[in-house]
Order: C-alpha cells, then sequence, then structure tokens
C-alpha cells in the first residue's frame, strides 16, 4: 500500500520539531516558521517520530491513523531511583517454581520486547513463545546433542590439534559439557532450570542487524519480567548451540522461519533476591 503523509495547514504551528526530529530529512522547512514540506517520501523509514513530536495533530501519516496515536504524560514515567533500582536488582533468577507462567504475563513481557528500538526501524524481529513440556524437552535435547557431538570432536585425537588451532578457547568448555550431559542423565536439566516456558526472538537470515535487534528486545522482555514477578534467565547455552548448527535444526523443529538470535527461559520464582550487590 501506498505510503502518504501530508502536514495539515489549519493546524501546523510551524514550529518545526518535526523537521528537525525525522531521521530521513523528508520533512523540510526552508524558511524559519515557514510552512513544512514533504521530500522524497520513499526514504521513510515508518518510525513515527513526526506523529509522535507535533503538539498540534497537524502531521497525518497513513502508517499512523489517529487511533495508533496516544498521548501520554511524562510524570508517569518511573522515576531515575525506581529504574536505576530496576537495573541494580534484576538478576538472573533459576530458581522456579512448579507454577506455570500466566499467559497475560508472558504477553506483557512479549510486548514489551516487542517495543524495543530496531535499526533503521526495520521492526524484522518476530517472537515465538514455548510452554508446551514436549517442545521445551525438543530445545534441551537439541542443545545437549550438538555439545555432545563437539565433545567428541574435541576428545577426537585426530581432530584435536586442528580444534585446538581454529578454536584455541573451545577446550575450557569441556568440562561444562561433560557436566552438563552427565547431569542430564540425572533428570537434571541445566540447560532450562525447568522452566515453564521460553520465548524466542528471531528475525530473518537476511537481517543485516537481526542479532543486535533482539538481543535489544531481550533486555525489555527481562525488565518487564522482573517488575511483573517472573524470574527469567537468558539462553545462552541454547543459542550458542544454534550458532554452531548451522542447519536451522531448532527453528525447523518449532516451526520457526529465520533464525533466534536470543531467548529467554521463564518460570515463577521459588524465591526472589532480598538484596542487590555492587559491581565491580
Amino acid at each position: 500500500m501506498e505510503i502518504t503523509l501530508t502536514i495539515d495547514p489549519d493546524k501546523c504551528i510551524r514550529c518545526g520539531k518535526c523537521v528537525r526530529i525525522c531521521p530521513s530529512m523528508i520533512l523540510q522547512q526552508p524558511e524559519k516558521r515557514g510552512e513544512v514540506e514533504v521530500k522524497e517520501l520513499q526514504n521513510c523509514i515508518l518510525c513515527g517520530h513526526c506523529v509522535a513530536v507535533c503538539p498540534a495533530a497537524a502531521v497525518r501519516h497513513s502508517e499512523f491513523p489517529p487511533e495508533k496515536v496516544h498521548a501520554f504524560d511524562y510524570k508517569d514515567y518511573p522515576t531515575p531511583q525506581q529504574m536505576m533500582l530496576l537495573c541494580k536488582a534484576r538478576r538472573s533468577n533459576r530458581a522456579f517454581s512448579t507454577q506455570p507462567v500466566p499467559e497475560e504475563l508472558l504477553q506483557q513481557i512479549v510486548e514489551a520486547a516487542h517495543r524495543a528500538p530496531t535499526a533503521s526501524n526495520a521492526q524484522q524481529i518476530a517472537f515465538t513463545v514455548v510452554t508446551d513440556p514436549a517442545q521445551l524437552r525438543t530445545i534441551t535435547e537439541f542443545t545437549l546433542g550438538v555439545f555432545r557431538t563437539a565433545l567428541k570432536k574435541m576428545q577426537n585425537p585426530v581432530l584435536t590439534p586442528l580444534v585446538k588451532w581454529l578454536m584455541p578457547d573451545a577446550f575450557r568448555y569441556v568440562p561444562v559439557f561433560e557436566c552438563l550431559l552427565q547431569e542430564d542423565t540425572r533428570g537434571n536439566d541445566l540447560i532450562l532450570r525447568k522452566a515453564k516456558a521460553v520465548i524466542f526472538i528471531h528475525a530473518p537470515r537476511t537481517s543485516r542487524f537481526g542479532c543486535q535487534d533482539a538481543n535489544l528486545a531481550y533486555q525489555n522482555g527481562s525488565l518487564m519480567a522482573e517488575c511483573l514477578g517472573v524470574s527469567q534467565f537468558y539462553t545462552g547455552f541454547v543459542c550458542s548451540a544454534i550458532d554452531q548448527d548451522k542447519k536451522g535444526t531448532l527453528e525447523k523443529a518449532l516451526g520457526i522461519d529465520g533464525k533466534i538470535y536470543a531467548g529467554m527461559a521463564l518460570g515463577m520464582p521459588a524465591f526472589r533476591f532480598m538484596n542487590y550487590i555492587d559491581r565491580k
């Protein structure tokens, strides 16, 4: 659908805010306090800055009709002290209870993650929420399978010299992989830690900034989870296995079109932290 962008001359107060805020310089104001002109609309990245900044509701953009525009008051923001406390107190809590994460809380976490900025406002990331126990087990088995294969290569006397040359730091993970595999045989899943849900953040494999965008989204979701009283941790082992796999095995198993760049394992906390600790 063709994009349209116009400035209502009867409402415009010629403040120039939309001109200054447009990252693509589509809006121009040749004369100070003069009329605002629209140039080269094909360069619009659909960020919505012009609509969001206008104090007179004079900017009309086809992608942002009135029902999508919501006024707010900065007084409703958390205070700097509250925001700093959230950043200091947020932790990766792997001690989950047996209770499932309520669907409405998962939706709020995804919504917060969805609100994260993306490079050039491409908005190419998507979210897959996994709560089915069988699929959660598939995630763990995939991860352990990749690590098992890697371990065999590192312990193969023929391949060891080559692996050491190509990946000199890889061998420090040998005891880690051995521990993960051994503990799993005892019924102790150290990959997902008995999480009741996983949120995967993915993007098309052709996305130039898919990894960066996904991890920005993760942080938004992480902070929302903390506010909602939901414990979570970054699925680093799973993401590492995905990078090693190269075949899109897990994505295919979960019906995901693209590549997983970040993941969040979630559960209701068995208990919560009482203190925060200063960083180095």
